[in-house]
């Protein structure tokens, strides 16, 4: 399991990048640099919230600390330096992201490894993948410009953070069948960018 949670987002960086039209993309050492620095940052500062029992607290705590914002900043940066034009285009949100991720999950599984516990050392990768593939599946989808996308597209970027964040609450507060159930339906972006890059690159 700590194997997992060391390899899978640089895994899944190469897996995407294989599957993706634009090989290259600036700022990869940026990401690295960046999530290097807010790893070895979140290290020492601790968590920001203290959860408390199973109830809202504990949601918030997996939002802020574990689930959400970890992958929200680095896509929040991206999009930053496509505003003031530093470097980047819009392909380039997952693997600046993924690359973000990869000393933040380093880090972070040397500290959960000491508990062994599958929620955070196989599922919490699982959700910043979710995460980090999920939202720019969506930008990507308002590019479309159509009302009938846009709309949905608008309230799936909305709707992702939360239900991210709502599965690990699920789960550590062993509502399986819940937490199951909402992990696969996070995950569903996910699969279609796969199959949807799978199917241009045989094209």
């Amino acid at each position: 399991m700590s194997l997992f949670c060391f390899l899978w987002m640089p895994v899944f960086y190469f897996f995407s990048r294989s599957l993706s039209e634009n090989a290259e993309f600036e700022g990869g050492v940026s990401a690295l640099l960046l999530g290097s620095l807010t790893a070895v940052a979140r290290f020492f500062l601790g968590s920001f919230i203290n959860p408390g029992g199973f109830g809202l607290s504990l949601w918030f705590s997996g939002f802020v600390d574990i689930v959400c914002l970890p992958v929200l900043l680095p896509l929040t940066v991206y999009f930053f330096f496509i505003i003031f034009r530093i470097f980047g285009t819009l392909h380039g949100f997952l693997p600046f992201t993924l690359l973000w991720l990869i000393p933040v999950a380093a880090i972070r599984a040397v500290g959960w490894t000491i508990q062994r516990d599958p929620l955070y050392l196989v599922l919490i990768p699982l959700l910043w993948t979710a995460l980090a593939a999920g939202i720019p599946f969506f930008i990507d989808l308002m590019l479309n410009r159509h009302p009938r996308v846009i709309v949905p597209a608008s309230l799936g970027i909305l709707a992702l953070p939360f239900l991210s964040a709502t599965v690990y609450w699920a789960f550590y507060s062993q509502r399986i069948m819940m937490g199951f159930f909402l992990l696969f339906l996070i995950l569903v972006p996910v699969v279609i960018y796969i199959i949807k890059s799978l199917v241009k690159k045989k094209a």
